[in-house]
């Protein structure tokens, strides 16, 4: 689903927002890396813990004009130090986190003063009828999705990490199971 035509449009509006040393959590197979401008960014720390993830990403790597540099951490564990990048990257990542407030955390800590942390993401329908589906099918998906939590409220959780949201876009993807597919995107910073 992450390669999705309606994600990949996501990811084609939001990745380009970034500049200068990005942090992208939950790099995976390198869905985001055709999306940098490479005249704004120059190296992305990428953040993956799964070896089979980095396996399948290493083409998309190589061909890249940004030099992209592997963590090999989990999201609750950024390898860098406080005040590191100029940009965190989050994109379809923090539904999979188990302790999402301690990964968001870590992505204010690394943050350079006037930093900013960009996320897309999916999680809790505004309307009841949809948000009773996503209770009721999120324990049978996580296991199937890596994780993935359906009934996340993602501003709640960025607002309550610490970050203001700057910039905030939500709406039903089309052509996306409803249960799965309201998402949120747009850009925040550390307060």
């Amino acid at each position: 689903m992450c390669s999705a035509k309606p994600i990949t449009y996501q990811r084609a509006k939001v990745v380009p927002r970034a500049k200068g040393e990005v942090l992208e959590v939950g790099f995976g197979s390198g869905h985001n890396l055709t999306h940098y401008d490479a005249d704004n960014v120059s190296r992305i720390f990428a953040l993956e813990p799964s070896e089979g993830m980095r396996k399948r990403a290493a083409a998309a790597v190589e061909a890249s004009p940004i030099p992209v540099e592997f963590l090999d951490l989990p999201g609750e564990e950024i390898p860098l130090e406080d005040k590191a990048v100029d940009t965190v990257l989050v994109t379809y990542t923090l539904c999979t986190i188990p302790d999402v407030a301690k990964a968001l955390a870590g992505m204010k800590r690394v943050l350079k003063p006037g930093g900013e942390m960009i996320f897309c993401e999916h999680g809790l329908a505004p309307d009841e009828k949809t948000q009773k589906w996503q209770r009721r099918i999120e324990p049978f998906w996580k296991p199937f999705g890596g994780g993935c939590h359906l009934t996340r409220k993602i501003p709640d959780l960025v607002n309550d990490a610490g970050f203001e949201i700057t910039d905030l876009e939500q709406m039903f993807l089309p052509s996306t199971p409803s249960f799965a597919g309201y998402n949120y995107w747009g850009t925040a910073k550390p307060t």
